[in-house]
């Protein structure tokens, strides 16, 4: 393998959590999709909730997590939910690392019911069935990064 083309972004997402050199901000959202459409759809109910959206393809989001980690991931899975799975496994290393489960995972799929039901990655924390509305996703948005923050601020002093 041509060392360009090596994947080495697990490996950095690890280094990166165990240096602290990444810390979650909770004021920003990451909207990962194939469509276009749909990342602009789910920026703007993000935005409804007072947070900072950032959309991204799923080839370049990975990049982004090895730079900053945002409050939440809303990920469109697609027709088959496998859109973003090569992400799941960047999430899953970057949580692992952590030792937090941050970013908070919403999966926006065809198929209604629980991430166990449908069979999901456990990296996954809710899904909402499309057709997205704000009325189905804010309220998820809202209880997934309220409950990061409520997490950040339960740390001890030093």
């Amino acid at each position: 393998m041509c060392p360009a083309n090596r994947d080495d972004s697990e490996k950095h997402l690890k280094s990166a959590a165990r240096t602290g050199a990444i810390t979650a901000d909770f004021s920003k959202v990451l909207v990962v999709g194939k469509s276009s459409i749909n990342r602009v759809v789910v920026s703007k109910i993000v935005e409804k909730s007072g947070l900072k959206p950032i959309s991204e393809p799923p080839e370049i989001a990975e990049k982004t997590l090895t730079g900053q980690l945002p409050g939440a991931v809303i990920l469109d899975g697609g027709p088959d939910n496998m859109d973003c799975d090569r992400l799941m496994s960047a999430i899953d290393a970057l949580r692992r690392a952590s030792g937090k489960p941050l970013p908070a995972v919403i999966l926006l799929s065809t198929r209604n019911g629980t991430p166990e039901s449908l069979g999901l990655s456990s990296v996954v924390d809710a899904v909402v069935a499309k057709p997205i509305t704000p009325e189905r996703l804010q309220p998820v948005v809202d209880r997934l990064v309220g409950r990061g923050k409520a997490r950040a601020f339960t740390r001890p002093l030093r």
